[in-house]
Order: C-alpha cells, then structure tokens, then sequence
C-alpha cells in the first residue's frame, strides 16, 4: 500500500497528516504583517517561495529571491517591483478591478499536490484575513497559515492529524469553517473532545491548553480550522 504519511515541518511544530503526501511544499508570502526575519530562515529551507503582492517588500528588504510574484501590485513599493524585475523573477500581473484577491489567484494557479505554507497572513486588516482563511480553507491546495505568532491548520472530511510541538503555544482553538463540523476529536490538551459536534454561530472550542508535547486532532464532517498562538500579540 502507498504510505500517505506527510510530515511538515514547520519552525514550532512538526505535523503528521495521515490522509495525503504532496509533491511539493511552497511558501506563500501574503500582504499582512511581516515574518521574522530569523524564524522565516528558519522556515524558508529550500522551499520555493512566491510572493503575493506586498509580500515582496520583505523579499527585497531580506534579499530573499522569489521565484514568481502575483498581484495587482496595488500595495507593493515600486522600489520592490523594479528589484524583481531586476533579478529575473517570474511576473504574473492582474488589474486592480477583479472579481478575486491576489491570494486566491496565487493558489488557484499551484499544482493540486503542492503544499503552500502561507506567511504574511496575520496583522493588518480583518476582512483580509477573514479572506484569506475561508480561501485557505476551502481551496483544492492543502495548506496552513504560520508566522512566528500565530498558526492555523486546516482538517476536513475523514482527516486526521498528529502534532509534536517544538515550542508549546499558549493556547489553541478549533474553528469550524462550515457551519457544523461532527465527529471532532482531539486529546493532549486540557479539554478534550471525543466525537464533538461543533458549530461555527457558537465557536466555543477556543482558547484550550496545550498539556502534552504530541496533540492528535481528527474530524468525520466539515471543515475544521485548527488554531494556535505562540507570543501574545
């Protein structure tokens, strides 16, 4: 039988998905507030990186070299468009006037067995965030949210996860995504589930303790969005 075991690694966490195994694993730098400098080195490897929009200001400012950057470039400094320009990097250009974020552009164009690690999604303005879950949540791409704050992990249908945590967060929450999520487990922490129900017009899974080093989450229904926090803002 072909061995569906992934494993993520991620600078405050290693994660073991039981249900798929993607060919590639690409970070995804979004418009919001800026990575660690020290943590993304961390995180970057020798993953390909694109860039969404402003997402390459930090590139320029860290003399990270994307491999292709999207946008409308609404919000990127000119100064970082000409420095890409410069070093060769892939342009994808869309008008301001469009019917979907920078975001959802970028993952819609990924192969569907590519794993995108999005950084630069926390911060700044709530509707792009609140953007950016839902198309990270309900996207073909697998993927997470991470920066050296905060982290976000998606599970739906039948899935599973095992999490060995470098760094405890301070506290994790399950949000679900669609409007009832059944069968949800999760134990290493202080309040464990056992088949729960949960429903996003009452999100009350939230702010729970981290009590083991190894958490395992699961889910038989819906759309479930795994949250964490590491420094308090």
């Amino acid at each position: 039988m072909h061995n569906k075991n992934y494993f993520l690694d991620l600078p405050q966490m290693k994660v073991n998905f039981d249900h798929f195994k993607p060919s590639e694993e690409i970070i995804l730098i979004v418009g919001g507030r800026k990575p660690n400098v020290e943590w993304f080195n961390d995180l970057k490897r020798d993953r390909k990186i694109f860039c969404v929009d402003r997402g390459i200001d930090f590139c320029r400012e860290n003399n990270f070299l994307p491999e292709k950057l999207i946008g409308d470039f609404d919000s990127a400094k000119k100064i970082s468009l000409e420095w890409a320009i410069d070093h060769g990097v892939k342009i994808e250009k869309f008008p301001v006037d469009k019917d979907f974020t920078d975001t959802q552009l970028t993952l819609d164009r990924l192969n569907e067995n590519n794993f995108a690690i999005v950084t630069g999604s926390f911060g700044g303005r709530f509707d792009h965030l609140y953007s950016t879950i839902y198309s990270c949540a309900f996207t073909k791409i697998k993927n997470c949210l991470i920066d050296e704050r905060e982290a976000i992990l998606f599970l739906s249908n039948g899935e599973s996860m095992t999490i060995e945590f470098f760094n405890k967060p301070i506290a994790l929450s399950l949000l679900p995504m669609n409007e009832i999520c059944e069968g949800v487990t999760i134990d290493g922490v202080h309040w464990q589930l056992d088949k729960a129900t949960l429903k996003n017009n009452f999100p009350n899974a939230i702010s729970n303790r981290v009590e083991s080093s190894t958490v395992k989450i699961s889910i038989e229904v819906g759309t479930l969005a795994i949250y964490f926090c590491f420094i308090e803002n």
